[in-house]
C-alpha cells in the first residue's frame, strides 16, 4: 500500500515535469526518488508518468491520481491539526454549569469571551445549577466544570474535586429605600437584629443561606426569615416591597430597582467564595484549557 511520502514525490514529480527538479525541489538524490515513483506505479498497478531521457507528462490515470493524491494529503494536514487542537484543549465539547448569582459577577463572561477567543472551537454547553447539585454532577460526568459559591461539604466531593479560587466576593446588605441605615458606608449585622429578612429556600440555595445565619450568629441573633424567593433577584422586588432585607454579593449591585439601597457589611467574614469545581483526576485537555482561561479571565479582573 503506499504511503504519503511516495504522493509527496508522485506530486513533486507531476507538478515540476522533471526528475531532477523534483528531487532538487525535495532535497534527495534522482535514484530514490525515481525508485519510490516506480514502486508506487506497481503497487497501483498503472503507469501515472510518461517519461523518457528529455521529457515527462502525466497519463490520464496520472492526472486523476494528481488530484487524489493532493486531496489525501489534505485531509491528513487537516486530521493532524485537528488532533493536535484537541489534545491542546483548542477544541472538543465542555459542559459548564454556574449558580444564578455567579451571572453578575464579571469572571463569568470574561471567561467565555477569552475562551472564545484563545479556543473557539471548543463548544460550551451552558445550564444553571446550584452549589450542591454541581459537585454531584462533576463527580457523576454529567458536567465538566462548574462555577460554584462554596466549598464541598462532603468529604468524599472535596477529594475528588478540584477547586480553582477566583474571588471571596464580599457580601452586601439590601435595605428597602427609607431604611434607617440606608446611605450608610457600612453597617454591623448585629444593628439589624430585629429586622425581617427575605431569603431563598435552603433547600435551593444553602451556601447564602447558611452563611446569613452564621454571620448573624456571630453577631448574636438569629435571622426572622419573613418571606421566600425562589430566585436571589427575586429578593430585591421583596426588598424593595419592604418585606424585608436581603444578603447578596456585591456583583449585583449592578441591577438597579427603584426602592433598594445597597451596603457594605463591616464583618471580614461577610464574603462569598465564587471558584471553579472541576474533577482533580479529569485529565481532559478542554478542562485543563478551560482553567488556564478561568486563570486569564481572574488576573485580568485583579482579582
Amino acid at each position: 500500500m503506499f504511503d504519503f511520502r511516495q504522493l509527496r514525490y508522485f506530486i513533486a514529480v507531476a507538478e515540476e515535469l522533471s526528475f531532477t527538479r523534483a528531487a532538487q525541489r525535495l532535497h534527495l538524490s534522482q535514484p530514490p526518488l525515481s525508485q519510490q515513483i516506480q514502486a508506487l506505479e506497481q503497487d497501483l498497478g498503472v503507469r501515472l508518468l510518461e517519461r523518457d531521457k528529455r521529457n515527462v507528462a502525466l497519463t490520464p490515470p496520472g492526472r486523476l491520481f494528481l488530484d487524489q493524491a493532493r486531496q489525501i494529503l489534505a485531509l491528513a494536514d487537516e486530521a493532524r491539526s485537528q488532533v493536535a487542537e484537541a489534545a491542546a484543549g483548542y477544541s472538543g465539547h465542555l459542559k459548564l454549569a454556574y449558580t444564578v448569582s455567579v451571572s453578575f459577577h464579571p469572571a463569568l463572561p470574561q471567561t467565555l469571551l477569552r475562551l472564545g477567543q484563545n479556543a473557539p472551537n471548543v463548544r460550551v454547553w451552558l445550564s444553571e445549577m446550584y452549589t450542591e447539585p454541581q459537585f454531584s454532577a462533576i463527580r457523576g460526568g454529567q458536567l465538566d466544570v462548574g462555577f460554584v459559591r462554596d466549598v464541598p461539604l462532603h468529604e468524599d466531593d472535596a477529594r475528588a474535586l478540584r477547586l480553582d479560587v477566583i474571588d471571596r466576593e464580599p457580601l452586601l446588605l439590601a435595605l428597602p429605600e427609607g431604611h434607617r441605615l440606608a446611605g450608610r458606608q457600612s453597617v454591623e449585622l448585629g444593628e439589624v437584629a430585629g429586622d425581617p429578612f427575605v431569603v431563598q429556600p435552603r433547600e435551593l440555595a444553602a451556601t447564602l443561606y447558611d452563611r446569613l445565619v452564621r454571620l448573624a450568629a456571630k453577631s448574636g441573633f438569629h435571622p426572622v426569615i419573613r418571606q421566600h424567593a425562589q430566585q436571589i433577584n427575586g429578593l430585591l422586588a421583596l426588598v424593595a416591597a419592604g418585606m424585608g432585607l436581603a444578603l447578596i454579593p456585591a456583583s449585583m449591585q449592578v441591577v438597579k430597582i427603584p426602592g433598594v439601597n445597597y451596603v457594605p457589611l463591616a464583618d471580614p467574614d461577610a464574603y462569598l467564595l465564587l471558584a471553579v469545581a472541576s474533577d482533580a483526576d479529569n485529565p481532559s485537555p478542554v478542562v485543563l484549557q478551560f482553567l488556564d482561561t478561568v486563570a486569564e479571565a481572574k488576573a485580568a479582573l485583579g482579582l
